[in-house]
């Protein structure tokens, strides 16, 4: 029997945890599917991804204002992905004022936007409840090159792009006063990181970035909030074994000059042992041995998945 196409099986529901980190900053985590986080300050809120769609986003809508009804003004895009855009129109209901993305971002919305929203939607459908109230693509209002900071009253926000990961656009959200730090996904814990449209050979450097502002609570892209400062560097060594263990596996794949089904038995020797247990393991392990063997062999801009990529790269790897 064939098996099912990356997460259309999965439909086991995960428990949301609203958790509040400090004074101004909460997570929202989800056992292993995208986290958001939110930033509530004097004169009003913070969303750091919106969740997949408009009608999901109710739930995190609905856990923010049991405990403000401070307005909503503001939504930031760590990057580009449909899962964590496609919500942003339920915000505007509730005073959102800007869409903020980095110049990366924006580029990648421009450039496949709409082919990763479809392949994203085919590839885990449960994560994309209610898909009929997603409007279309999700379009950042205002653009940064590196760095902006926002003022919520009292409270310095900065948003910033530290380099390139998770995607070329990585977006960031630190609160310097409280050290609290929102990274996306460019941080998984205790979950796959996904890597289909990655720059793994950057992605060291960027979490370096990360650690050397000394954060002391940190909410990764999926995964539990990490609470302490031994559990973020856990968290920063963690993902940082992950991407450079892969890349290492693509690059010796294309040294023995192996096709892609013979790249996946390679990479799953050293990493099956270490990740093969955590969530969404399986998932992405097809995008991102695809994604390395592409960076190994030397094509540094990812290429585009489509939904009819995503198919034929399945379907070549299955038994």
């Amino acid at each position: 029997m064939a098996k099912a196409f990356a997460s259309q099986a999965d439909l086991e529901e995960k428990k949301i945890t609203f958790t509040q980190l400090s004074e101004n900053a909460w997570a929202y985590t989800a056992e292993g599917d995208p986290n958001s986080g939110v930033v509530i300050g004097d004169d009003g809120v913070l969303i750091v991804d919106t969740t997949a769609t408009p009608a999901m986003a109710q739930d995190l809508i609905a856990k923010i204002r049991s405990v403000t009804d401070k307005p909503i003004k503001y939504v930031v895009l760590s990057h580009y992905h449909a899962v964590r855009v496609l919500g942003a129109s339920a915000y505007f209901e509730e005073g959102a004022q800007q869409i903020i993305a980095s110049r990366g971002t924006y580029e990648m919305i421009v450039e496949r936007g709409e082919q990763d929203m479809k392949s994203e939607i085919e590839r885990f459908p449960r994560l994309f409840a209610g898909v009929e109230t997603v409007p279309g693509l999700t379009w950042p209002t205002l653009v940064f090159d590196k760095e902006i900071t926002l003022w919520l009253g009292k409270l310095e926000v900065k948003i910033a792009h530290l380099g390139a990961g998770h995607t070329k656009g990585d977006t960031v959200v630190w609160l310097p006063s409280q050290k609290v730090l929102f990274s996306g996904d460019l941080v998984e814990y205790d979950a796959a990181c996904y890597c289909g449209d990655a720059q793994l050979e950057a992605w060291p450097a960027t979490l370096e970035a990360l650690r050397a502002l000394n954060p002391e609570k940190l909410v990764p892209g999926r995964g539990p909030a990490l609470l302490t400062p031994a559990d973020v560097n856990k968290g920063l060594d963690y993902t940082k074994d992950f991407v450079t263990t892969l890349l290492q596996a693509g690059r010796d794949a294309v040294k023995e000059k192996l096709d892609l089904k013979g790249a996946m038995a390679l990479t799953r020797k050293t990493m099956d042992p270490k990740f093969g247990h955590v969530f969404i393991y399986e998932h992405c392990l097809p995008f991102d041995v695809s994604r390395a063997y592409d960076e190994a062999s030397g094509i540094a801009h990812p290429r585009i998945w489509t939904a009819q990529r995503d198919k034929e790269m399945w379907s070549a790897l299955q038994e």
